[in-house]
């Protein structure tokens, strides 16, 4: 057992579930911390893509009455089946463009520099979203219609792009669209679900050494850790957001964009 690698981990775990659901980027963060940390070597990165799953089940958790309620009722309620066509309609954009660039993305854009663009770009574009969005008509999930869902989804595609932020682009993108920052947040969450799942799927069965025991306690560390801190800022954004603007992220974006330039430059 190497200390050194499970500590590393641990760091991994931590930052991947403080950072999935807010709006700083999630990879980003995960890519400068595996260059300090000196684990963004191949296994590294798919390490990295693993714990998202640890991230993905504690909003799993978090809403679990949720979901059991929309799949027990999905034949006979409306919104339940509403919901379930928005999540699929939000998800086609990602998947149509997504799969096909996901090599060429993981090979060319994994890099400090593009998330350091990414994130001062993404915080230039939060400051003059909170500026000029207009005001929300559509306070909750269940009020959303297709529309809403499709124009999330192509808002969701400018996350490929590490440093953008997919938790970002989709709130932000959800109340550019109409919806209030609390139903824009809560759909941000649903829609991470299937999406976390895939692209933790495509990761494991393209690389099926991950199975090997020689990683199996680095990546429970850092699924455990990821849980954990996952579950406690998706309790708080929903409070943080239903009384606050997102400017705050907005400067921390770009503050840290700015420093990770310094740093490698």
């Amino acid at each position: 057992m190497d200390l050194l690698l499970l500590f590393k981990a641990l760091i991994l775990g931590l930052v991947e579930g403080a950072t999935e659901f807010l709006p700083v980027s999630s990879t980003g963060h995960l890519i400068i911390a595996g260059e300090l940390l000196n684990f963004n070597n191949e296994n590294g990165k798919i390490f990295e893509i693993v714990i998202q799953l640890g991230a993905i089940l504690a909003v799993c958790w978090e809403y679990r009455a949720k979901i059991s309620h929309v799949f027990a009722n999905v034949f006979t309620e409306a919104k339940s089946q509403q919901l379930i066509v928005n999540l699929v309609l939000a998800l086609m954009p990602a998947v149509i463009i997504g799969v096909p660039l996901h090599h060429f993305i993981k090979e060319h854009l994994f890099t400090p520099i593009t998330v350091a663009c990414g994130l001062i770009i993404g915080g230039i574009a939060i400051l003059l979203i909170e500026r000029f969005a207009p005001l929300p008509d559509t306070p909750t999930v269940d009020d959303m219609d297709w529309k809403h869902a499709l124009k999330i989804g192509f808002a969701q595609t400018l996350a490929l792009i590490p440093g953008v932020s997919r938790s970002g682009a989709t709130i932000l993108g959800g109340t550019v669209f109409g919806l209030s920052r609390y139903a824009a947040t809560e759909f941000s969450f649903f829609l991470a679900i299937p999406v976390m799942f895939g692209a933790t799927g495509l990761e494991v069965f393209a690389n099926p050494t991950i199975y090997t025991w020689q990683y199996i306690d680095i990546i429970a560390v850092g699924f455990v850790t990821a849980f954990f801190s996952a579950l406690l800022v998706t309790k708080g954004l929903l409070r943080f957001v239903s009384t606050h603007d997102f400017k705050g992220f907005a400067w921390y974006r770009i503050i840290f964009g700015i420093a990770i330039l310094l740093y490698f430059w």
